[in-house]
Protein backbone atom coordinates (compact mmCIF):
# COMPACT_ATOMS: atom_id res chain seq x y z
CA UNK A 1 0.00 0.00 0.00
CA UNK A 2 1.23 3.45 -0.86
CA UNK A 3 1.03 5.13 2.55
CA UNK A 4 1.22 8.66 1.10
CA UNK A 5 -1.81 7.95 -1.12
CA UNK A 6 -3.65 6.34 1.80
CA UNK A 7 -3.07 9.36 4.06
CA UNK A 8 -4.01 11.64 1.18
CA UNK A 9 -7.24 9.65 0.69
CA UNK A 10 -7.98 9.85 4.43
CA UNK A 11 -7.53 13.64 4.52
CA UNK A 12 -9.61 13.91 1.33
CA UNK A 13 -12.39 11.86 2.97
CA UNK A 14 -12.33 14.13 6.04
CA UNK A 15 -12.41 17.19 3.78
CA UNK A 16 -15.34 15.72 1.86
CA UNK A 17 -17.25 15.00 5.06
CA UNK A 18 -16.69 18.53 6.35
CA UNK A 19 -17.72 19.98 2.98
CA UNK A 20 -20.94 17.98 2.80
CA UNK A 21 -22.12 18.26 6.40
CA UNK A 22 -20.65 21.45 7.89
CA UNK A 23 -20.55 23.22 4.54
CA UNK A 24 -24.20 22.55 3.89
CA UNK A 25 -25.12 24.24 7.15
CA UNK A 26 -22.63 27.12 6.95
CA UNK A 27 -22.55 27.82 3.20
CA UNK A 28 -25.26 26.08 1.17
CA UNK A 29 -28.23 26.71 3.49
CA UNK A 30 -27.54 30.45 3.88
CA UNK A 31 -27.05 30.67 0.12
CA UNK A 32 -30.42 29.05 -0.54
CA UNK A 33 -32.08 31.29 2.06
CA UNK A 34 -30.54 34.45 0.60
CA UNK A 35 -32.40 37.09 -1.37
CA UNK A 36 -30.22 36.43 -4.41
CA UNK A 37 -32.20 35.88 -7.63
CA UNK A 38 -33.16 32.26 -8.30
CA UNK A 39 -30.89 31.73 -11.32
CA UNK A 40 -27.55 32.70 -9.71
CA UNK A 41 -28.60 31.13 -6.40
CA UNK A 42 -29.40 27.77 -7.95
CA UNK A 43 -26.35 27.92 -10.21
CA UNK A 44 -24.10 28.45 -7.17
CA UNK A 45 -25.90 25.64 -5.35
CA UNK A 46 -25.37 23.33 -8.34
CA UNK A 47 -21.66 24.23 -8.33
CA UNK A 48 -21.59 23.41 -4.60
CA UNK A 49 -23.02 19.97 -5.37
CA UNK A 50 -20.58 19.49 -8.26
CA UNK A 51 -17.74 20.21 -5.83
CA UNK A 52 -19.20 17.56 -3.49
CA UNK A 53 -19.13 15.01 -6.31
CA UNK A 54 -15.52 15.88 -7.23
CA UNK A 55 -14.45 15.54 -3.60
CA UNK A 56 -16.15 12.16 -3.14
CA UNK A 57 -14.86 10.70 -6.40
CA UNK A 58 -11.32 11.98 -5.94
CA UNK A 59 -11.10 10.70 -2.34
CA UNK A 60 -12.28 7.32 -3.61
CA UNK A 61 -9.74 7.33 -6.47
CA UNK A 62 -6.92 8.25 -4.08
CA UNK A 63 -7.84 5.31 -1.86
CA UNK A 64 -8.05 2.90 -4.79
CA UNK A 65 -4.72 4.21 -6.06
CA UNK A 66 -3.13 3.46 -2.69
CA UNK A 67 -3.78 -0.25 -3.16
CA UNK A 68 -0.87 -2.17 -4.72
CA UNK A 69 -3.20 -3.98 -7.12
CA UNK A 70 -4.28 -0.67 -8.69
CA UNK A 71 -1.11 1.41 -8.32
CA UNK A 72 0.03 1.05 -11.90
CA UNK A 73 -3.39 1.60 -13.50
CA UNK A 74 -4.20 4.72 -11.47
CA UNK A 75 -0.85 6.50 -11.41
CA UNK A 76 -1.73 9.23 -13.94
CA UNK A 77 -5.18 9.69 -12.44
CA UNK A 78 -3.57 10.23 -9.02
CA UNK A 79 -1.20 12.84 -10.45
CA UNK A 80 -4.15 14.63 -12.08
CA UNK A 81 -6.22 14.57 -8.88
CA UNK A 82 -3.24 15.75 -6.82
CA UNK A 83 -2.64 18.69 -9.13
CA UNK A 84 -6.35 19.49 -9.00
CA UNK A 85 -6.33 19.60 -5.19
CA UNK A 86 -3.21 21.79 -5.18
CA UNK A 87 -4.85 24.20 -7.62
CA UNK A 88 -8.04 24.24 -5.52
CA UNK A 89 -5.91 25.21 -2.51
CA UNK A 90 -4.18 27.93 -4.50
CA UNK A 91 -7.58 29.30 -5.59
CA UNK A 92 -8.43 29.85 -1.93
CA UNK A 93 -5.10 31.62 -1.43
CA UNK A 94 -5.81 33.82 -4.44
CA UNK A 95 -9.26 34.72 -3.12
CA UNK A 96 -7.73 35.59 0.25
CA UNK A 97 -5.00 37.73 -1.30
CA UNK A 98 -7.33 39.81 -3.50
CA UNK A 99 -9.69 40.66 -0.65
CA UNK A 100 -9.15 43.92 1.27
CA UNK A 101 -10.16 42.29 4.58
CA UNK A 102 -7.46 40.85 6.80
CA UNK A 103 -7.69 37.60 8.73
CA UNK A 104 -9.20 35.62 5.88
CA UNK A 105 -6.40 33.08 5.99
CA UNK A 106 -8.20 31.43 8.91
CA UNK A 107 -11.74 32.38 7.89
CA UNK A 108 -11.23 30.46 4.64
CA UNK A 109 -9.15 27.52 5.93
CA UNK A 110 -9.99 25.14 3.09
CA UNK A 111 -6.44 25.53 1.74
CA UNK A 112 -5.16 23.78 4.88
CA UNK A 113 -6.91 20.55 3.83
CA UNK A 114 -6.71 20.88 0.05
CA UNK A 115 -2.95 21.43 -0.22
CA UNK A 116 -1.84 18.47 1.94
CA UNK A 117 -4.02 16.11 -0.11
CA UNK A 118 -2.46 17.38 -3.33
CA UNK A 119 1.11 17.44 -2.04
CA UNK A 120 0.88 13.95 -0.52
CA UNK A 121 -0.50 12.62 -3.79
CA UNK A 122 2.31 14.22 -5.77
CA UNK A 123 4.89 12.99 -3.27
CA UNK A 124 3.45 9.48 -3.42
CA UNK A 125 3.49 9.64 -7.22
CA UNK A 126 7.19 10.46 -7.17
CA UNK A 127 7.79 7.22 -5.29
CA UNK A 128 9.54 4.83 -7.68
CA UNK A 129 7.66 1.87 -6.25
CA UNK A 130 4.56 2.71 -8.29
CA UNK A 131 6.43 3.06 -11.55
CA UNK A 132 7.14 -0.06 -13.54
CA UNK A 133 10.66 -1.31 -13.74
CA UNK A 134 11.13 -2.05 -17.40
CA UNK A 135 13.75 -4.67 -16.64
CA UNK A 136 11.68 -6.56 -14.07
CA UNK A 137 9.27 -8.36 -16.36
CA UNK A 138 9.59 -10.32 -19.53
CA UNK A 139 6.67 -10.85 -21.82
CA UNK A 140 6.23 -14.30 -23.29
CA UNK A 141 4.01 -14.96 -26.24
CA UNK A 142 2.74 -18.35 -27.22
CA UNK A 143 1.60 -19.34 -30.68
Amino acid sequence: MNLKFAVSAFIAAITTTIHIFAGDADIAAPLLNSTLDAEPKLTLYAVWRMASVVLVLSATALFIGSLPKHAQATRYLIVFISILWCVFGLVFFAVIVIQPDSGLLFKLPQWALLLPVGFLGLWGSANKSIHPDENSATLHYSR
